[in-house]
């Protein structure tokens, strides 16, 4: 999506009118619904009139097109500049442009990663000839309109306010800097003749268009791509807080000793990255033959992978690559030089079938090795045994003699990189209040269902595309099939709809099976996976009363371990085990309702629910 297009000379009559900052303002909340911060503005302000002077030149043509702020597809992040026309083949061509206000910079040791002033403080980002790069090859993945009409990209960044040094063009950085030059405070006319290199004959916008509405290529998933990251190729580019993370836990891992342990806590929404990074972590320190593992509670991520896996690795090698968070209890300490733990909210006090084995599986996981990363996202706790809280990894870390890292991930891919998305979910959820109160201006695609077979049509059509299309459903139905396979669980007599619960043969697996997008997954079988689309089943234990959500967890099946033992605790603390309860439910749709990449479709089995939501996604004047 692009935020402000035009010509050449369109932009120059803007900026000339002294306006340009408050065009694109407009654009801005047309296009994405919603306002932005004053810093943004006035880096507008500060930024395009020096972009103006570098194509104020008569050999640049006057309808070029102009793009700022583009929409990379699939994410959050968006391309500062961007500049359309023909090469002197008349080939198409595109220049895109990282600005930067920047005056001075750190180098910090780690790929691509420098220390500057942003934000009103001291931080580590990306080098801007590595974000640059990185852009341009994200919408090469995601952009079939590139891909196919070999519409060439050409990145570079743009730092008007850096006088040269020996920091930011070191030659640590060499490898970025030849895939994106990198231009500074004296070099304004080496960046126009980098454009009129490219650019020697307009476009009058074409190319924008056609990019902006281009046809967006299927997003990769991380499981399909597991063998290949494990061979060696670079299958996910790592952007923004994501290198950052990865290069901070590299760094890390190759310095922790027995004597200096150190705990890395990752917080990070759904679909910012957490996995991708978690598994390119894997990858990475493995070759640098450090002992590591991929650790999760849930085992429906370990097995898919595995199940990917098969074929090209040894089941050994496969079973040291992986492993659940109960079985460290009986590990010797710092036997591993890293443990990786995805999904780390999950985690439980005690470990077994029983809850009976171990002391903390916090606890035993820092013990066990040298260096520990854990990925969490707090708002997706859906058991009363979860206990992987921020505060409860940090406790044991500063016990255990560890030094604590914290970071956040924030770059939003899942959900087509909507952020307004999920912002609107929390908010109609009522798990916090955001701006967002309708869907107007987001990008992604959900849909209220009026009937469980209307879903199911749905997802059928979709799953037909590629098999990345499921049901999923809040466990408030019994597990009949389980015992007897000729039984449905869910049914809706009424609507001459019924369907089972996975099936038992498939287990965590059922994500993957070709066959399987009839039956409908829990909350159990696809937290930590991804899908393009989820139609989700809301059952009666969420339900809007005069404007308010009321959560039931009695309505809960009896088979779902996930709130076994309520009573005790509501008889022991009631106000605060309500509270967690409610939690529980709300988190659990919420982690359904971002399981799809492309779109979400729902279907309420309360009639007032569904008309609540309805009303949440349109603006009425």
């Amino acid at each position: 999506m692009i935020v402000y297009s035009s010509t050449k000379q369109g932009f120059l009559n803007d900026v000339m009118s002294n306006d340009i900052h408050n065009e694109i303002l407009y654009a801005f909340q047309e296009k994405l619904g919603h306002s932005t911060s004053i810093n943004e503005i006035m880096s507008w302000q500060n930024s395009m009139p020096y972009m103006a002077r570098i194509l104020d030149d008569q050999d640049i043509p006057a309808d070029a097109g102009v793009a700022i702020e583009y929409k990379i597809p699939q994410t959050s992040r968006r391309v500062d500049f961007i500049l359309t026309g023909l090469n002197e083949q008349n080939k198409e061509a595109v220049v895109l442009i990282e600005l930067k206000q920047w005056s001075t910079a750190s180098m910090t040791g780690k790929d691509a990663v420098v220390e500057t002033y942003v934000g009103h403080a001291l931080r580590e980002v990306n080098h801007p000839s590595y974000q640059a790069w990185s852009y341009a090859m994200l919408i090469e993945d995601y952009n079939q309109t590139v891909q196919e009409e070999e519409i060439e990209i050409n990145p570079c960044a743009y730092l008007h306010n850096y006088t040269p040094d020996e920091v930011i063009s070191d030659s640590s950085y060499a490898e970025y800097i030849d895939k994106a030059p990198l231009f500074l405070k004296p070099d304004a006319l080496a960046l126009r003749a980098f454009i009129k290199k490219f650019v020697k004959h307009g476009d009058n916008k074409n190319i924008l268009y056609r990019i902006d509405n281009g046809r967006i290529r299927p997003s990769k998933n991380l499981a399909d791509k597991l063998s290949s990251l494990l061979q060696g190729n670079q299958e996910f580019i790592m952007i923004d807080d994501q290198k950052i993370v990865f290069e901070t836990a590299k760094k890390l891992a190759t310095e922790s000793t027995e004597k200096d342990k150190h705990v890395l806590i990752i917080e990070g929404g759904p679909g910012t990255g957490k996995t991708v990074v978690a598994i390119n972590l894997l990858v990475q320190l493995t070759k640098k033959q450090l002992n590591t593992q991929y650790i999760t509670r849930n085992s429906a991520p370990r097995l898919v992978y595995e199940s990917k896996l098969a074929g090209t690795l040894k089941r050994s090698q496969i079973s040291n690559l992986f492993s659940g968070s109960g079985s460290f209890h009986h590990v010797q300490n710092n036997v591993f030089d890293a443990l990786i733990v995805d999904e780390a909210h999950r985690l439980n006090a005690k470990s077994g079938m029983f809850k009976h084995m171990g002391e903390n599986q916090v606890k035993e996981i820092i013990e066990a090795s040298k260096f520990s990363i854990f990925f969490v996202d707090e708002n997706q706790k859906v058991t009363l045994h979860d206990i992987g809280t921020k505060d409860e990894i940090r406790r044991w870390a500063i016990g255990l003699g560890a030094t604590v890292h914290e970071m956040e991930l924030t770059s939003q891919f899942r959900c087509n990189g909507s952020d307004g998305y999920l912002s609107w979910l929390d908010n109609a959820l009522q798990i916090r209040e955001t701006a967002n109160e309708t869907l107007e201006g987001i990008d992604y695609d959900f849909r209220v269902m009026s009937s469980a077979n209307e879903l199911r049509d749905l997802i059928y059509e979709k799953n037909k595309i590629n098999n990345k299309a499921r049901m999923v459903a809040g466990y408030c139905w019994k597990w009949l099939s389980k015992k007897n396979p000729l039984m449905d669980d869910i049914i809706f007599p009424e609507q001459n709809f019924s369907a089972k619960w996975n099936l038992d043969t498939d287990g965590m697996l059922w994500i993957v099976k070709p066959d399987s997008v009839k039956e409908v997954g829990c909350i159990h079988t696809c937290q930590g996976l991804e899908l393009d689309y989820v139609g989700v089943i809301i059952g009666l234990d969420f339900v809007i009363r005069n404007g308010e959500v009321v959560t039931d967890v009695t309505q809960r099946a009896s088979s779902d371990k996930s709130v076994h033992g309520y009573k005790k605790l509501l008889m022991e603390d009631p106000e605060n085990t309500m509270k967690t309860l409610d939690l529980i439910v709300k988190n659990t749709y919420r982690t359904l309702m971002t399981r799809g990449q492309k779109g979400c479709y729902v279907y309420f089995v309360d009639k007032e629910t569904e008309e609540w939501f309805r009303a949440r996604m349109i603006k009425f004047n």
